[in-house]
């Protein structure tokens, strides 16, 4: 049995590299906000509009529980997850975590080209300011990312292959 949480910043591809690395090892692919927004019949946006972080954070906690009862998976969480309650604890627990770490300027530049609106934090920030307020989000963050089991970096490519190969050493103990 397999399960494997994908962690990281916003931007980081925890979404992408998901879907590939299912579809490479034959497993299911859960995107956590996806599961979210199906539960509840709201986006992420609306659950925090209406309903403030704190309860949004309580929601995700709970599905967070849920998926972690899933086999055979490859469970990419919202990049806040890991930083509230027990749940980077709790993923340590339940399966492999790989945090994908991405530098600043590796996150500023795929934000930059892919958010089309969808990510309302940074939705008026370009340039050296939507840089700094990633640079500020990491620091805060990286203490819980960094407790994952695997940290890999670089291109996509060498990314992917160094989750497979994690994966692999992982479950082959």
């Amino acid at each position: 049995m397999k399960r494997i949480f994908l962690i990281g910043y916003m931007g980081s591809g925890k979404t992408s590299m998901g879907i590939k690395l299912a579809e490479n090892l034959g497993l299911t692919f859960v995107d956590m906000d996806h599961h979210i927004e199906e539960k509840y019949h709201k986006t992420v946006s609306q659950i925090f509009e209406e309903s403030g972080q704190d309860a949004f954070r309580k929601m995700e906690q709970d599905c967070l529980h849920e998926v972690a009862e899933f086999e055979n998976c490859v469970i990419a969480t919202g990049g806040g997850a890991p930083c509230f309650f027990d749940n980077m604890t709790f993923m340590n627990a339940h399966g492999l975590t790989v945090y994908l770490n991405l530098s600043p300027d590796q996150l500023s530049e795929r934000l930059e080209m892919s958010r089309a609106g969808k990510r309302p934090l940074i939705a008026n920030k370009k340039g050296s300011e939507l840089r700094q307020f990633i640079a500020d989000g990491l620091s805060v963050r990286e203490a819980f990312y960094k407790q994952a089991k695997v940290s890999v970096s670089g291109t996509d490519d060498e990314i992917l292959a160094n989750i497979e190969k994690a994966v692999s050493d992982f479950y082959a103990e």
